[in-house]
């Protein structure tokens, strides 16, 4: 059964048009909360608690009451965390047992757009099946427990302290960040706030960026999505390196001395890289979108490269199947599930910085035996349903760009899980003719979308 409303990270949308309402979200929280109550309900006379956790738009005041007043209404207790990146989330969720966690996030887009996403009682993303219990529920009236069988809700005051004790412990003991000084861009997001304090308590200088949100502003010319600021403040302030979250901080680039960018798959060739020098790494799961060069760079190492889907839902999947520790997407999310259940930007950092502080590396001299080929991604609006697979120009497009690379790159269709968006990808050897094709096939399907 397909889903209704559960793209591939949560539920998200413009803010006031479906389904981000504050009806649909209080039903949302409704319809999760029976679920909870429905598996929670063998024989205990306890709650079922969940943890609640937002980025800094505007609109989680609005979204979070929204939340709170359906799963009190099913019964459920809830605890407010405030801002708090989405992997803290996870984490506080496992670490406080409770039955679930809910982030009301859309990650790196603008503020006017919001989501939310849930997290299982051991930290990890809904399995399928409970996310198609939800959206059935969704489809029923809502209702209201008896008065005495309501939820209540109560703030957890130590919440940032206790997710940047849990970020330092998976840095190395007797290792430290001293004499650093660390740029740390957190998009005027989620992580504002605990980012600096983790790598400041490990000893580096910090300079903070994208640390003033004022609810409109998260992600503005900041942030991971948009590293040019990060770069300008690493050079100008003579820093070691920089560090650039998304606006719910699981998704991570860095910059060098030199200001030159580190993508999710050149960092995560670095712990890789690292990790192989003293456990078996037999395999790393990438996606899609993974870069050819980092393939080959791992199989000199010895370790294979996993495809999944694009998204780290899809990422942690194959992990789980493969039971391998370590994957990502060159976007810059990076799981290392011998630290934590999800992917988190900050834990990311730290496992980077470990890896160069053990080895006096640069990152530059950590990623000398990675070479990217050059990527074309084109992102082209796409009329919802439009059977863009089937259209005969397109495949003429991408037949006569697979013959121009002649075996030395690919070409990638795919529809955005999040947006109304199909992205054009082209990688191959020649940056001129990758970016030729890409255009060329982004023209045809332009061109199909307009017939």
């Amino acid at each position: 059964m397909g889903r209704k409303y559960f793209g591939t990270d949560g539920i998200r949308g413009r803010v006031g048009q479906s389904p981000i309402t504050p009806d649909f979200v209080m039903r949302l929280g409704y319809a999760a909360g029976s679920a909870l109550v429905a598996r929670e309900s063998g024989g205990t006379t306890e709650r079922p608690a969940v943890l609640i956790g937002k980025d800094t738009r505007i609109s989680g005041y609005m979204l979070e009451a929204a939340l709170e007043a359906g799963f009190a209404a099913a019964g459920v207790d809830v605890m407010l965390c405030g801002p708090m990146p989405t992997p803290a989330v996870a984490y506080l969720t496992r670490a406080l047992r409770l039955q679930a966690g809910v982030v009301i996030s859309a990650s790196h887009n603008r503020f006017d757009d919001n989501g939310i996403k849930f997290f299982s009682a051991q930290g990890a993303k809904l399995p399928d099946a409970v996310e198609l219990d939800i959206e059935a529920r969704l489809e029923q009236p809502m209702t209201c427990m008896e008065s005495a069988r309501l939820g209540k809700a109560r703030r957890v005051d130590d919440a940032a302290g206790r997710y940047i004790e849990f970020c330092k412990s998976t840095f190395p003991n007797d290792l430290d960040l001293r004499g650093l000084k660390i740029v740390v861009d957190s998009a005027h997001g989620a992580a504002y706030y605990v980012a600096p304090s983790v790598f400041h308590e490990l000893g580096a200088e910090i300079v903070g960026v994208g640390d003033t949100p004022n609810g409109l502003n998260i992600n503005l010319d900041v942030g991971a999505t948009a590293p040019e600021a990060l770069r300008r403040a690493v050079l100008d302030t003579h820093a070691d390196c920089g560090i650039a979250l998304d606006g719910d901080g699981d998704r991570l680039v860095m910059i060098d001395a030199a200001g030159t960018l580190y993508d999710g798959d050149q960092l995560l060739y670095v712990i890789a890289r690292h990790r192989a020098r003293s456990q078996p790494v037999p395999g790393v799961a990438g996606t899609l979108m993974s870069n050819l060069g980092f393939e080959h760079a791992l199989a000199r190492m010895g370790i294979s490269l996993g495809r999944a889907r694009v998204g780290d839902r899809y990422v942690l999947e194959l992990m789980q199947e493969k039971g391998w520790l370590f994957g990502g997407e060159n976007s810059g999310h990076i799981i290392c599930l011998d630290r934590h259940t999800t992917g988190d930007g900050i834990i990311a950092a730290l496992q980077v910085l470990a890896a160069l502080r053990a080895t006096g590396e640069t990152l530059a001299a950590a990623c000398a035996d990675l070479t990217l080929y050059p990527q074309k991604l084109i992102n082209v609006k796409m009329p919802k349903g439009f059977d863009w697979a089937g259209a005969a120009g397109i495949k003429l497009a991408v037949s006569a760009a697979e013959s121009t690379l002649d075996g030395n790159g690919r070409v990638l269709l795919r529809p955005s899980g999040t947006e109304p968006l199909l992205r054009v990808m082209v990688e191959g050897r020649d940056a001129t003719v990758v970016t030729g094709q890409a255009e060329a096939i982004a023209g045809a399907v332009r061109q199909a979308f307009g017939s």
